[in-house]
C-alpha cells in the first residue's frame, strides 16, 4: 500500500520538481518508508530520469511522477518506486496489492525478463511489457491503482482496479494532466485551484456522496472501478475492462455453493494474509469481520491480533459480540475507546485524509481504530464488501417483497413500520425503488433542503448505472457494487491510510465477487412473496454468508438486528465543544456559502432544547460535514 501522484505537461512545458515534490510529500502518510520521483517526456523525444530531491526545471522532460512507498511486500531498496524497466522504456507507479502477482514471476523470469525483487509491483511491469495492458488486467487479482507509461509506444495508462478498493483521482485542462491516490495532492499546484461543482451538489445531498467518475470538486474525476485512462499525444480515453454486469448466472445447489463458497473464501483470506509485516483484522462484532478473523485462525493458524472501537455507553457498544468471537477464536483483542472528544479534536483531520465531506459518522471511530492499531500492525483485514456482494441490506429485502408482490397484483405497499416513505411509492419501477432506498435523506427532506431542487438529474446519473437486464437483485447489487460500496472502500482507505495501515477486503477478492455473482439470487435474498416477512430483512438477507456463519457462531450471533456500527452524534452536537465550533464557524459558514436552505437548517438545529430525531442527526450531520470540508479545501482554512 502506497500512495501516487504526478502530472503530465500536455503542452509539453517543462518539468517542475519543485511541484511535484510538494504534490508527492503533501501525500506521504500514505508511504512513510521511502520516497521516490521520476521525471519523464512522453510525446516529444521520450525519456526518463530519476529526480529524487532535485528541485528544478527540466526543459527536456515534461512529466513526472512522485511516490510514497509503505513497505509490504519485500522490503529491501529492490521495492524502490517508481520502477523503471531494465531496457528504460517503461515506468511503474503502483498502489496496493496484487495477491496473485508472484505466481507470474517464475514464468516472466523464465522468458527472459530481468525480475529482482518479491514484489507484486515489478511483476506487474514485466507482466505488461511482455502481454500489453488488456491481458495484464485480465490476469491480476488483488487491489490497486497504478500508472504504466510506455516511452516506446509513447502513451501511459492510468488503472484503477475491479471494484474500486483503491481511490484515484485525475484532474484536466487543456495543458495539463494530474492524477493522484488523493485529491488533495492538486492543491499543490499552480494550476489547479479546488472549486466546488455545483453541478454534483444535489447527488452529495440526496445520497452523502458522488458515484461514478464525479465528485464535489470542479475538473475532478474519480476514475470508476473497472477503468483505465489510455493517454496518447492524439487523444485521451476512458475504458472499462471489467465489470459485474458481465458475470452470468449458473444453477447449483445450496449445498454446493456452501461447499464452493467456503474454499472460495478460505482461498480469498489464506492470500490476503500474505505479507512481510505483522496483519491484524479490524473486528467489529459483526458476522462478516467475525468470519475473516476465523477463517484467518481457524485454517491458517495466522498469529492474528484484532482490533476494536467499544463505547462506555452499551446502547452503542458491540463488546459482548467481539467478546464472543475473540473468545472463539482465541485470538488477542486489542479494543480502545470512542469519545466525542477525540471526534471533535478530528473532525478536521479527518475531512482533509478523506478529501470529501466525512457524510459517514463512524468514519471517525475507523480513524480512530487505525492510529492505534498501528502500534502493532501495518496491515489489517475487514469484512466490508459483504453486505453489498450477498445482499446484506434491508432494501434487499424490501426490494423482494415490492417486487414479487407486485407481480401477485397488490395494489398499494403497506406500512413500513409506522410510516409510510415516499421511496415506497408503488408507481416506482424496480430500479427507481431500489435507488431511493439507498438515498440518505427523503425526498420530502430534499425538497426543503435543496436550493436547486434537481432530483430528475440526480436519478437520471444514478439509473444509468443500474443494469438493465438480469435478475433484480442482481442488478440492484451490481449497483450498489459501483456507488456505495466505493464510498465505504474510499473510507476504509483514507482513515486506515492517514495512520500508515493497509486495509485489506477478503469479501472483495476477485475469485470471490465472480463466484457471488454466478449464484443464483434465491441463495442470496429471500423471494419474498407473503405480507408477513416485509419487516423481517435479518432472517432473508445475505442467506448463504448466514449459512456458512452458523457453523461457527450460535445463531442468535449470525440472526441479531444489524447494527451499522452507530456513534453518538447527538452528545457531540450538545455536550463537547463541538457545540461551539458549529454555532460559531459552521453555521455561520453554511449561511454566508447560501448552498443550502439555511434556515430550514437553523429551525432544525433549534430543537436542541427539546429533541433531535434520527433524520435531524443524520441531516445535521451532513450539513456540517459539507461545510468542514468547504472551509477546508474550497476555503483553504486548514492543511492537515
Amino acid at each position: 500500500m502506497c500512495g501516487f501522484t504526478g502530472f503530465i505537461n500536455l503542452d509539453n512545458q517543462p518539468l517542475n520538481s519543485a511541484v511535484l515534490k510538494r504534490m508527492t510529500d503533501i501525500q506521504i502518510h500514505r508511504g512513510p518508508d521511502d520516497q521516490g520521483m521520476v521525471g519523464f517526456s512522453l510525446f516529444k523525444e521520450p525519456r526518463v530520469e530519476i529526480i529524487d530531491n532535485k528541485e528544478s526545471e527540466f526543459k527536456n522532460l515534461h512529466a513526472g511522477i512522485g511516490f510514497n512507498r509503505l513497505s509490504i511486500l519485500d522490503l529491501s531498496e529492490k521495492g524502490h518506486q517508481p520502477m523503471i524497466s531494465q531496457c528504460g522504456n517503461y515506468i511503474l507507479a503502483y498502489n496496493g496489492e496484487t495477491y496473485n502477482a508472484l505466481s507470474f514471476r517464475d514464468e516472466l523470469i523464465a522468458k527472459g525478463h530481468p525480475i529482482k525483487s518479491k514484489t507484486d509491483s515489478e511483476v506487474i511491469l514485466y507482466l505488461y511489457i511482455e502481454y500489453g495492458i488488456e491481458k495484464t488486467l485480465e490476469l491480476l487479482n488483488g487491489m490497486f491503482a497504478f500508472i504504466i507509461v510506455d516511452l516506446k509506444e509513447r502513451r501511459s495508462f492510468i488503472v484503477r482496479d475491479q471494484l474500486g478498493i483503491k481511490p484515484m483521482y485525475v484532474y484536466k485542462t487543456s495543458n495539463v494532466l494530474m492524477f493522484s491516490s488523493e485529491i488533495k495532492s492538486f492543491t499543490q499546484h499552480p494550476e489547479f485551484k479546488a472549486q466546488l461543482n455545483q453541478n454534483h451538489l444535489d447527488e452529495y445531498l440526496l445520497f452523502r456522496y458522488c458515484a461514478h467518475d464525479r465528485t464535489l470538486y470542479k475538473n475532478v474525476k474519480q476514475l470508476p472501478p473497472g477503468h483505465y485512462y489510455e493517454i496518447s499525444q492524439d487523444e485521451i480515453k476512458v475504458k472499462e475492462y471489467w465489470s459485474y454486469n458481465l458475470i452470468n448466472e449458473n444453477a447449483i445447489s445450496l449445498n454446493d455453493a456452501l461447499e464452493q463458497l467456503n474454499i472460495t473464501f478460505k482461498e480469498s483470506v489464506k492470500s490476503q494474509l500474505m505479507s512481510d509485516v505483522l496483519v491484524g483484522c479490524q473486528l467489529s462484532g459483526g458476522i462478516d469481520s467475525s468470519l475473516v478473523t476465523t477463517y484467518a485462525r481457524e485454517f491458517f493458524n495466522a498469529n492474528m491480533d484484532t482490533f476494536s472501537i467499544v463505547f462506555s455507553d452499551k446502547n452503542y457498544s458491540e463488546e459482548e459480540f467481539i467478546n464472543y468471537v475473540t473468545n472463539q477464536t482465541n485470538s488477542d483483542s486489542h479494543r480502545y475507546q470512542y469519545s466525542n472528544q477525540y471526534a471533535f479534536e478530528n473532525f478536521f483531520k479527518a475531512t482533509w485524509h478523506l478529501d470529501q465531506p466525512m457524510s459517514i459518522p463512524n468514519t471517525l471511530g475507523i480513524k480512530r481504530l487505525a492510529e492505534r492499531a498501528k502500534e502493532n500492525v501495518t496491515v489489517l483485514l475487514s469484512g466490508e464488501g459483504a453486505d453489498e456482494l450477498f445482499g446484506g441490506y434491508s432494501r434487499y429485502h424490501d426490494l423482494s417483497c415490492r417486487y414479487y408482490m407486485n407481480l401477485k397484483g397488490y395494489s398499494k405497499m403497506p406500512v413500513i413500520g409506522n410510516r409510510i416513505q415516499d421511496k415506497y411509492d408503488l408507481s416506482l419501477t424496480p430500479e427507481d425503488f431500489f435507488v431511493m432506498s439507498s438515498s440518505a435523506m427523503s425526498l420530502k427532506d430534499f425538497k426543503t433542503f435543496s436550493v436547486a431542487n434537481d432530483i430528475e438529474s440526480v436519478l437520471a446519473e444514478r439509473k444509468r448505472l443500474f443494469p438493465s437486464n438480469g435478475d433484480i437483485i442482481k442488478r440492484a447489487s451490481s449497483y450498489d457494487l459501483k456507488t456505495y460500496m466505493v464510498d465505504l472502500l474510499n473510507r476504509q482507505d483514507k482513515m486506515t491510510m492517514a495512520h500508515s495501515v493497509e486495509n485489506r477486503v477478503p469479501f472483495l477478492d476477485r475469485k470471490m465477487v465472480e463466484f457471488v455473482a454466478a449464484l443464483p439470487s434465491n441463495l442470496l435474498v429471500k423471494k419474498c412473496t407473503d405480507i408477513r416477512y416485509l419487516n423481517k430483512s435479518n432472517r432473508y438477507t445475505k442467506l448463504i454468508l448466514k449459512e456458512l456463519a452458523v457453523k461457527r457462531f450460535d445463531q442468535d450471533f449470525v440472526y441479531r438486528k444489524k447494527s451499522g456500527f452507530p456513534l453518538p452524534v447527538k452528545d457531540l452536537f450538545l455536550k463537547t465543544k463541538m457545540n461551539e465550533l458549529i454555532e460559531d464557524q459552521l453555521l455561520p459558514g453554511i449561511k454566508s456559502r447560501g448552498l443550502f436552505d439555511f434556515e430550514a437548517i437553523s429551525k432544525i438545529w433549534n430543537k436542541k432544547e427539546n429533541n433531535f430525531s434520527k433524520s435531524d442527526l443524520k441531516n445535521l450531520w451532513m450539513f456540517f460535514a459539507f461545510e468542514t470540508w468547504a472551509q477546508t479545501f474550497l476555503d483553504s482554512k486548514y492543511n492537515g
